[in-house]
């Protein structure tokens, strides 16, 4: 068993579950806000649920909470919008600081650092709406190959995503993603093990927690099969070669790192058949917390549990700016 330091004062500390909110994860962050409020009350915290759709943030000063547990996916929940708001309120919240959340949720700026830091990641086409016109998007599979990956850069969970095995497909699968996104993301599929890998920590504190292996149907791991099938095999530990699963964990961090990310996140990595090689696709700053997700399933690996998780988590949850936003509070 990980000993791990959860320590959190819970005599002085009332903290709000941020979950529901706005985006197209909703559905889950709901799943997942109500897994935290239930492992962070058994464990004699104050918590109480606090869904931003249905109230304005400033309510949570006025209502007397001092801590934030962000369990919100996708927009305004992992995007930096609430985290801006948190840092202005002088609340204390889970996970990445302003900068990191915005860059790691838009998946064309994650690309441009990674590649800058020469953290590997496929190549890829990003479309701006003026730039979506009929010509260009006939050219991207002789640009990238087939099959490819159709998605909108700022939506996580899959959500409209396609995997383009023929050119015929691309005008549906773009009207698609561009349901979510104004932008669009085409990305080089890259043929092999699909994994990920939670990261906890700060500056030198960070690390790598175990490799998780995913072994979906036909290769899709799609919304559907994240949250509502029992198809998918997951393998943790992953089953690689103890030096295949280090130096994609070492790869984890520095990606992390790059990204200026702190507290926890979860990265998604293809293992390409052909060598072997990883490519990082992108970092979750807010991973999902639900009966079926994946940073739950690797800290047990590592002998941390649930409701461990979550206290440590919420131990670490902290400012971009401690000193101004103790002038707001």
């Amino acid at each position: 068993m990980t000993t791990i330091n959860t320590t959190f004062n819970k005599a002085q500390g009332k903290v709000a579950v941020l979950m529901g909110g706005m985006s197209a994860e909703r559905d889950i962050s709901l799943r997942s806000g109500a897994g935290v409020l239930k492992a962070l009350q058994s464990q004699g915290v104050n918590a109480h649920a606090f869904d931003p759709a249905e109230q304005a943030l400033g309510n949570l000063k006025q209502q007397g909470f001092t801590h934030a547990f962000i369990a919100l996916h996708g927009r305004y929940g992992e995007d930096g919008a609430v985290q801006g708001a948190l840092e202005l309120l002088g609340i204390p919240y889970t996970g990445s600081g302003v900068m990191a959340s915005a860059i790691a949720m838009d998946k064309v700026m994650t690309k441009r650092v990674w590649t800058a830091m020469q953290v590997p990641t496929p190549q890829s086409v990003w479309l701006s709406p003026e730039d979506q016109t009929p010509e260009a998007i006939a050219k991207i599979p002789a640009q990238l190959g087939l099959p490819l990956i159709v998605k909108p850069p700022r939506e996580g969970s899959s959500i409209g995503m396609t995997k383009v095995t023929d050119a015929s497909q691309m005008q549906a699968a773009v009207a698609l993603a561009t349901r979510y996104d104004a932008d669009l993301l085409c990305e080089e599929f890259v043929t092999g093990e699909e994994l990920t890998c939670p990261v906890l920590g700060s500056g030198a504190d960070v690390r790598a927690l175990p490799v998780v292996r995913i072994a979906a149907p036909d290769g899709m791991y799609d919304y559907n099969h994240k949250y509502f099938t029992n198809d998918v095999q997951y393998h943790c530990p992953s089953g690689l070669p103890q030096a295949v699963e280090e130096e994609i964990q070492r790869l984890v961090v520095a990606a992390y790192r790059a990204l200026g990310c702190r507290g926890w996140g979860r990265a998604d990595i293809m293992l390409r058949a052909s060598d072997r090689k990883p490519f990082l696709l992108e970092m979750n700053t807010s991973p999902g917390m639900t009966d079926h997700s994946l940073v739950p399933m690797s800290a047990r690996a590592a002998g941390i549990g649930y409701e461990d998780l979550c206290m440590l988590l919420l131990s670490h949850a902290s400012l971009d700016h401690p000193t101004q936003g103790a002038h707001q509070a």
